[in-house]
């Protein structure tokens, strides 16, 4: 059975409204509130095609119709629009993105409240991270006689520190001299090759072995840290304004889901496939099943040229697919905008 122009327009009706009221829709109702030009029996009869087509359900006896996952699908794949936003709404985002950039656990805990204010959904924002094992640069930092910090940096421009106990700490000279090794042994090997740069540091100052030992293992320790994804969750309790969400079970299930970081990481993280489309899923085409009730919308963004994470939205399947698009868009093209600006900055000597 194919759709002709008016079943569309009809399963649209029945998808805003429902998006907007939560409650199920009747041709009487379609028939004054959406001017398709036809009477309520001609709808009906659309409809009862629509329902045999799996696009529409009943969900109680004598009511009307709420779309179903197979209906949203049509509907985000072939009717959707994005929505323009509005001025103040583009440049909260863009000014959440500029004030923040230099601080990425910073940034990504405003990103995913910001977004959690705008669309009273559920957010979830990784952190970036890179295939590569990329340091930009490592300095130790004296604290007293017997401690000293090691200050990481990541290609990503997110800053580390971890704090090295030793039997006796070296002058400042000589801690620079280490962390300048240290940064030009990186440099010429791999950091998968770190037997050939502890060769190199504990050559270039056996007087400091401990301290030297000890200073490869926390960039070690950092780098396998850096394989963790990290994330950041905005507006959990959103879920329970929506009445769909109402029934204890269904809640429990969502919120047992997001305290799951396995799948969280399962749902955001691709494993080096990436790109900056948004991907829909819808209801039951989610594999984790405590989400089967929610729909998830994701995209990821670059940060640098190798770093990347993601940015996902969970809501109701009746969530509004055209506004969180947008959103989502403007928010990866800010990022996109601002580090361009930063990369041209420090190619400049800016």
């Amino acid at each position: 059975m194919d759709l002709n122009d008016r079943k569309f327009k009809i399963l649209e009706a029945i998808i805003t409204d429902y998006i907007k009221t939560a409650e199920p829709i009747g041709s009487r109702t379609i028939a004054k509130k959406y001017d398709l030009g036809v009477s309520s029996a001609t709808i009906r009869n659309d409809m009862s095609d629509l329902e045999e087509l799996g696009l529409i359900v009943q969900p109680h006896t004598s009511a009307g119709r709420i779309p179903s996952d197979r209906g949203y699908r049509l509907y985000v794949d072939k009717m959707m629009q994005s929505q323009e936003l509005s001025p103040e709404v583009s440049e909260l985002l863009h000014n959440v993105i500029e004030n923040n950039i230099g601080q990425i656990d910073y940034l990504m805990q405003q990103t995913a409240k910001a977004l959690a204010a705008l669309t009273n959904y559920t957010i979830v924002v990784t952190e970036p991270k890179s295939p590569k094992l990329n340091i930009k640069h490592v300095q130790l930092v004296p604290i007293d006689d017997s401690s000293v910090v090691a200050v990481i940096v990541t290609e990503n421009k997110a800053v580390k520190n971890y704090v090295i106990r030793v039997t006796d700490v070296p002058g400042l000279e000589t801690l620079n001299s280490i962390s300048n090794a240290m940064n030009a042994a990186i440099k010429r090997y791999s950091l998968q090759d770190m037997e050939s740069i502890a060769a190199v540091m504990l050559q270039t100052f056996p007087e400091s072995r401990e301290l030297t030992t000890k200073f490869l293992k926390t960039i070690i320790s950092a780098v396998r840290q850096n394989d963790n994804v990290q994330y950041y969750t905005s507006g959990v309790n959103n879920i329970l304004g929506f009445p769909e969400f109402s029934d204890v079970g269904k809640a429990q299930n969502i919120f047992r889901a997001l305290e799951e970081k396995d799948i969280l990481i399962t749902l955001f993280d691709r494993n080096g496939e990436h790109n900056n489309d948004v991907h829909i899923v819808i209801g039951g085409e989610n594999n984790t099943k405590e989400l089967q009730d929610c729909s998830i919308v994701r995209a990821d963004y670059n940060f640098g040229n190798d770093s990347y994470g993601s940015i996902g939205v969970i809501g109701p399947t009746r969530m509004n697919y055209g506004q969180t698009v947008s959103l989502l868009n403007a928010i990866i093209k800010n990022l996109d905008s601002v580090i361009k600006n930063l990369s041209k900055d420090d190619n400049n000597g800016g």
